[in-house]
């Protein structure tokens, strides 16, 4: 058996989400279509991250096994060819038995982009949250820290989330300026459903001065979604990189939207705390 990793950007625009689901297009549904077929037998791949509907990768991993022996450049190339143009895989990589896209995976990156203007411009209108209002980062940045390390997060997760802990661990969040956009940049061991947007949208109350850094912390330490304000729009979404262990040699630099610029040396490295330990996803 030979096993791989690939690198790959969507624009989940025009997707049900990632994952697999009967009667609903996916990124996951046309990425096994194009594999398969290089393959010419069945391909199953395994996603870092599960992005919701709407939501878009500028470096999703994905890893999968495969009895046929095929040159790399056949799993970029050839797929592409057969791939929509909404999706690309970027880079490929054979990885040894023990990688998993999903059980491996450190961290997850990723951004959200809120855009300060009154009216959406056409090519960017799904690839971007809007917003008339005109946000204070200095406010924003106050209140980053509390977001920081582990913690219940249940006030900012989905109700129907599914995972059985809400506890989730924030090891890097920045607020990036780049007129007109304001970008969260934030990393954690894993998220919970929509908390990202969520967590985005609390940032986007705090700089527009809806909400305060007493009323964050009194929404945290409640513990109940229903007291936060709403979900913010899953096409600001990005997930921009996945964090491995060395052994493993995949890239985890973050790959920036195109529409922000060269602005890529302004966002840090995900450093990992020395003490810090790997939660299963399972829990």
């Amino acid at each position: 058996m030979s096993y791989y990793a690939l690198g790959v950007e969507y624009d989940g625009s025009s997707y049900k989400g990632f994952q697999r689901q009967a009667d609903a297009q996916t990124v996951q549904e046309e990425l096994e279509k194009a594999l398969s077929s290089i393959a010419a037998d069945s391909v199953t791949i395994h996603a870092a991250g599960r992005t919701d509907r709407g939501v878009h990768a500028t470096q999703q991993v994905v890893s999968f096994e495969t009895s046929v022996e095929r040159p790399e450049k056949a799993w970029v190339v050839g797929a592409n060819s057969l791939l929509p143009y909404t999706i690309r895989i970027v880079w490929v990589k054979e990885v040894s038995v023990d990688f998993h896209a999903r059980y491996s995976a450190l961290w997850r990156r990723y951004l959200y982009i809120f855009c300060q203007q009154t009216a959406h411009q056409v090519f960017l209108r799904n690839l971007v949250s809007w917003t008339d209002s005109s946000l204070d980062v200095d406010r924003m940045e106050h209140v980053v820290e509390l977001f920081l390390g582990e913690q219940d997060f249940s006030a900012i997760r989905a109700a129907n989330c599914t995972s059985p802990t809400p506890f989730r661990h924030v090891y890097h969040l920045e607020i990036i300026e780049k007129d007109p956009y304001v970008i969260v940049d934030i990393a954690a061991n894993a998220f919970l459903l929509h908390m990202v947007r969520n967590l985005a949208s609390v940032l986007h109350d705090v700089g527009n001065g809806a909400l305060s850094r007493t009323d964050v912390i009194s929404l945290l330490d409640s513990r109940d979604r229903t007291l936060g304000p709403p979900t913010a729009r899953a096409s600001g979404l990005y997930l921009t990189a996945v964090g491995y262990a060395e052994e493993f040699k995949i890239d985890d630099d973050i790959r920036v939207p195109v529409m922000l610029g060269d602005i890529r040396d302004r966002f840090q490295s995900v450093t990992l705390p020395c003490d810090y330990y790997r939660r299963s996803l399972n829990s």
